[in-house]
């Protein structure tokens, strides 16, 4: 508890709550149509594969928010960018609630709601920015278990739909979105770690081999969590005929535990080093995703095993954005959000590879399969490269340099620039 304590004087509590809060709430919004898409697939009689695209959208819209988004961050700051953010939010979510009435313009609200998904570059370093080195992977980790979002959506989106009807969860959850702005508007401040730079300076992450190599480790540790997250209600309702409401909330049972344990892996990467960590997580996930495949008849083992499987997902969350600041000291919001993006739409993979695989085949166990042999493409691909990683901004497995500073270590990379120039 002490340890806690000194974290917390270390930088800007109010702050890192009031990115947590903000990340919960747009997170939640932005898997709205996932948690709903028993209802939304009854109504209009939708296929296998034609379920698994519309439960997408949302997820490869929210992707490529989350870069311009980052980057608009940069000029009038992380607060200003969550609040804009926020209230574009809420007029989409009223297109919802007065305009969607067909299958066409559900897949339209889909693309609004990845507005929302935008907002994972801004909390994280908006939360973190406050903090010293060796506590980042626990800032990013309280700022990032706002994916617990999708608790909120599955727990309470299915039985309001049963009530009031879906397209009425849209206009309710814009109301929702009023407490994170206010605690946004009175609590946060914007952190000092800002450094005036150009344009190309901004987005060098994207000319990088470690740029693509993270992303490439995000498709798996959040492209697994967004895909799956948005999935299991349709999963759980088709494969395991539950109802409706019942598949959210065993939904929400998986996703409780992604949620706790990014916290941890942040924690643990502080310690252990995050490719340490990786590494385990990596190897789980990929051993959990060929036994889910293989329990399509057994719902109370399956259920455990996405719960073990979405625990180490969340860990890798945390791990990975524990590098993120190490890698990138004066340009987390950009780089991570170009991490992101280009990882979430992994996400995308998910819901159509289970489509395609049921439709096709007729089971779901070809789209786990082709999820896990990516994860182990992944875990290969991380092993080589930090055998580079470890010899020059991190330490062995991933830690903090004791003796680095943000402006140290940016001040390393200058200089490898200017020896390679």
């Amino acid at each position: 508890m002490s340890n806690f304590k000194t974290f917390l004087k270390s930088g800007h509590a109010p702050t890192l709550f009031a990115s947590f809060l903000y990340f919960d709430f747009t997170f939640a919004i932005w898997v709205l149509n996932g948690a709903m898409a028993p209802f939304i697939s009854e109504s209009f009689n939708l296929t296998a594969a034609q379920k698994g695209f519309m439960v997408s959208v949302p997820i490869i819209a929210g992707a490529l928010m989350r870069f311009p988004l980052g980057l608009l961050s940069q000029y009038i700051g992380r607060k200003s960018a969550a609040l804009v953010e926020m209230a574009l939010i809420i007029l989409a979510l009223a297109f919802g609630y007065f305009f969607v009435d067909t299958h066409d313009e559900v897949l339209a609200m889909g693309v609004l709601l990845g507005i929302a998904g935008g907002s994972f570059g801004i909390a994280l370093s908006l939360g973190s920015g406050w903090f010293p080195p060796k506590y980042k992977g626990l800032a990013m980790g309280i700022a990032g278990a706002g994916n617990s979002g999708t608790v909120l959506a599955v727990l309470f989106a299915p039985p309001l739909a049963m009530k009031f009807g879906w397209q009425a969860v849209y206009g309710l959850a814009a109301f929702t979105m009023l407490l994170p702005m206010a605690v946004m508007a009175v609590f946060a401040k914007e952190p000092p770690d800002v450094e005036h730079q150009s344009l190309r300076e901004h987005i060098a992450c994207l000319f990088e081999k470690d740029g693509w190599a993270f992303s490439l480790i995000y498709v798996i540790t959040f492209g697994g969590f967004i895909g799956l997250a948005n999935f299991l209600p349709t999963y759980f309702y088709d494969q395991f005929k539950v109802t409706k409401v019942e598949a959210g909330q065993l939904t929400m049972l998986a996703t409780l535990m992604g949620s706790a344990t990014r916290v941890v892996g942040g924690w643990l990467s502080d310690r252990w080093g995050g490719i340490n960590t990786l590494s385990g997580v990596l190897v789980f996930v990929v051993i959990t995703l060929v036994v889910c495949g293989t329990m399509g008849d057994n719902l109370a083992l399956t259920t455990l095993l996405f719960m073990l499987c979405f625990a180490s997902l969340g860990a890798g969350n945390g791990a990975l954005f524990q590098l993120v600041p190490l890698r990138w000291p004066l340009t987390t919001a950009v780089a991570g959000s170009m991490i992101g993006e280009l990882g979430a739409l992994g996400g995308g993979f998910i819901p159509n590879a289970m489509g395609q695989s049921k439709q096709h085949f007729g089971t779901y166990f070809y789209g786990f399969l082709a999820f896990a042999a990516v994860g182990v493409g992944v875990l290969l691909m991380m092993r080589i490269m930090q055998i580079r990683w470890t010899r020059t901004w991190a330490e062995k497995g991933g830690r903090a340099r004791s003796t680095g500073t943000p402006g140290s270590t940016a001040a390393t990379f200058r200089q490898t620039a200017a020896k390679r120039r």
